[in-house]
């Protein structure tokens, strides 16, 4: 557990670097005087660095291995932090969130691939659902983070702190988390099957036998995932493509899991929710005080699915959250649709507006938001496991892009249509679901594919 935790350190700054800008978008706006579609691509911009990290991660994991690979991500963590609280214009803060992006892409891969190898088969979606906690705490602990920065800055996102501005005093404490990302990655081992890959056998039985019981044969426990490397070789885009339809066809249910996840719309939830919450008339307080509460009712859901996911299974989760999230969505498109009085929305549609927000992102967390990340983690076959999940992610992130990106353009055209767009797509997720993906409880890694 302290292993799978250290590791999914990476998912605690994923979260909180994904959320904190949500404190930051207004502040942003008036600083330096842009509209609605530039500042959607100065908050989407660090997508792109998460899909270069996520795609290039997996063959970086298996030439340096996968710590080596959390200590580069931990650095330009830090580095992202740093440079996004003193930026000197807006071209310089979207690099910094590009090379934050960056770290965020390679941790999303490396974090479930580390805890996937290192975690034994009975307690691997358990472990596996660590790296979704992580994110979920690192969300709510950001929008906590950011509620008292801005109540010292006596609720001016602009306000000074220590000589800086306060969306900038926000965007910097992430130095913190980063530092003991970095730390707590050199009290960890190596994942077994990269030490067995580059002949360390002796070091890979030491770590079996840690994690997995000095009871078990690890002769025979290493003779197994031998045999099942040498009938393989290592990972490659190339190994990914299958004759007619581009990608294999798990490489697509992968691609699939990862598109549906973001086309619900969570994220708007996490970068946009005090400035939705604020269009609809609400106070700056109040708005970032229901983002921090929406970010407590996605640890209550995320606790629930790290419950049942090795009891019930990743697919039955998977349908219970599709057919929630879509019925919670056609209600908030149904209370955004109603005309606003004095810039607010009636008081009824209002509070069902609030309970339908907190209720998508419960059925979100408790399905979604743990499952694809056990799915990513072991569905593909050893041979192809790192290249897959790093396309996987990256499809992943070029899918959050185009939610975040579009949101604020959508919101401005029709905020209730965008919902209703939201609504579909989580309705669809529940036919992909039932015909294309396969379970995975229970399963040994070498018996996928």
């Amino acid at each position: 557990m302290f292993i799978t935790a250290a590791a999914a350190m990476g998912g605690f700054l994923f979260g909180y670097d994904s959320s904190v800008i949500n404190g930051a978008v207004e502040a942003i706006r008036d600083r330096y005087s842009i509209g609605s579609g530039t500042l959607a691509q100065v908050i989407a911009i660090a997508l792109i660095g998460c899909a270069i990290g996520a795609a290039t991660a997996g063959r970086i994991a298996d030439r340096i291995g996968r710590i080596r690979c959390m200590q580069i991500a931990a650095t330009l963590f830090t580095i992202s932090a740093v440079g996004s609280a003193l930026p000197f214009a807006l071209w310089d803060l979207a690099f910094w969130r590009i090379i934050g992006g960056f770290a965020i892409g390679m941790a999303s891969v490396i974090g479930p691939a580390y805890i996937a190898e290192v975690a034994p088969p009975a307690y691997r979606g358990r472990l596996g659902s660590f790296q979704q906690a992580a994110i979920v705490i690192g969300i709510a602990i950001s929008q906590l983070v950011n509620w008292g920065i801005l109540n010292a800055a006596h609720g001016d996102q602009r306000g000074k702190l220590m000589g800086l501005e306060a969306w900038q005093v926000m965007l910097g404490v992430m130095v913190v988390p980063a530092v003991l990302y970095g730390l707590l990655s050199f009290a960890i081992p190596e994942s077994p099957r990269f030490l067995i890959s580059v002949g360390r056998d002796a070091d890979a039985k030491k770590v079996l036998a840690d994690v997995e019981g000095k009871d078990i044969d690890l002769d025979a426990r290493v003779a197994e995932i031998e045999h099942a490397m040498r009938s393989e070789h290592k990972s490659s885009f190339k190994d990914l493509l299958g004759s007619r339809m581009g990608f294999l066809p798990i490489v697509w249910v992968g691609i699939g899991l990862s598109v549906f996840q973001q086309l619900v719309g969570i994220n708007v939830a996490f970068y946009y929710s005090s400035t939705l919450w604020q269009s609809v008339g609400i106070d700056p307080s109040s708005s970032f005080f229901y983002s921090f509460t929406t970010s407590i009712i996605n640890i209550i859901g995320t606790v629930i699915a790290m419950v049942l996911v090795d009891r019930v299974g990743r697919k039955p989760l998977a349908l219970v959250g599709s057919i929630g999230m879509a019925i919670a969505l056609a209600v908030e498109a149904w209370a955004f649709s109603a005309h606003l009085v004095d810039g607010k929305l009636p008081n009824t549609e209002g509070v069902v507006a609030l309970i339908a927000a907190h209720v998508f992102v419960l059925f979100f967390a408790l399905s979604w938001g743990v499952v694809v990340w056990v799915f990513l983690g072991e569905m593909f076959p050893n041979r192809i496991r790192a290249a897959a999940l790093g396309v996987a992610a990256a499809a992943q992130w070029i899918a959050n892009w185009a939610i975040t990106a579009s949101f604020p353009s959508l919101s401005d055209w029709n905020l209730s249509g965008t919902y209703v767009i939201y609504a579909i797509f989580a309705a669809l997720s529940i036919p992909f679901v039932l015909r294309y993906v396969k379970e995975t409880k229970g399963k040994a890694l070498e018996e996928m594919g």
